[in-house]
């Protein structure tokens, strides 16, 4: 009876940790990946630095990867017993200086912007994704959602509607509508796009970032179960980087 009774409550115990681990790795339902345009960034009041590792290329970068519900809100600093550690991301380092380089001032070399991202969210996720993993995740994602490339070639293809062949010089690159950009996303990347818009130094509203969802593995692109609050004008800047 006695050994019965032990199994038993091993058994137990090991349901109740497994049902911690399930509850755990699904305290989210799913994530905003987040793309931010330089030129919006810069072209504000409050303007940017360029890191320390030299000028971006005009591309979006990565601005986030951040853990949501489906009601709209979101987990944040979870664990602060594990802070961001860059030996643990040291060979990322390189292609993160590119794909998701800091713009804030005064001119830093990107640790502050990946550790306040893994703090604030990726420790949200650290269940499922450890530190090296949710970065690489992030990287994977720029890769997929290669927006610039999706703006561009429905340019060539559009030219009448999108008429980003603007997009091969220099100066400011002009007034699109909003539906276009993001009819030119979704055709690319076969999911509906969340833009987001701030202000240039004059107050024009301009096309800022753009948020995509996926899925709790941070590996594929899905429908939005809910879009951010905020909206655009119907027609939007594009700035120049």
């Amino acid at each position: 009876m006695e050994f019965k009774e032990s199994i038993l409550i091993k058994l137990v115990v090991m349901l109740q940790c497994l049902t911690l681990v399930l509850c755990a790795s699904q305290d989210f339902d799913f994530f905003y990946f987040v793309q931010q345009w330089p030129g919006s960034y810069c072209d504000t009041q409050q303007s940017c630095c360029y890191p320390t590792s030299g000028k971006p290329d005009a591309d979006f970068g990565i601005h986030g990867l951040w853990p949501n519900y489906n009601d709209g809100s979101y987990p944040s600093n979870c664990d602060s017993s594990n802070p961001f550690q860059q030996s643990q991301v040291s060979n990322l380092i390189s292609t993160m200086q590119k794909e998701w380089p800091t713009l804030a001032c005064p001119s830093g070399n990107g640790i502050q912007f990946w550790s306040h991202e893994w703090d604030k969210h990726g420790t949200c996720s650290e269940s499922l994704l450890n530190q090296h993993d949710y970065f690489e995740a992030a990287l994977n994602l720029k890769q997929k959602a290669n927006l610039l490339q999706a703006l561009t070639s429905a340019g060539k293809s559009q030219c009448h509607v999108y008429n980003m062949e603007i997009l091969r010089y220099k100066s400011r690159w002009g007034f699109y509508s909003l539906s276009s950009i993001k009819n030119a996303i979704s055709d690319s990347i076969g999911f509906t796009p969340f833009i987001e818009c701030n202000s240039d130094s004059s107050g024009n509203s301009q096309l800022y970032q753009v948020y995509l969802c996926v899925d709790t593995d941070a590996s594929s692109f899905i429908d939005c179960p809910v879009f951010p609050h905020g909206k655009c004008s119907s027609n939007i800047e594009f700035s120049s980087f």
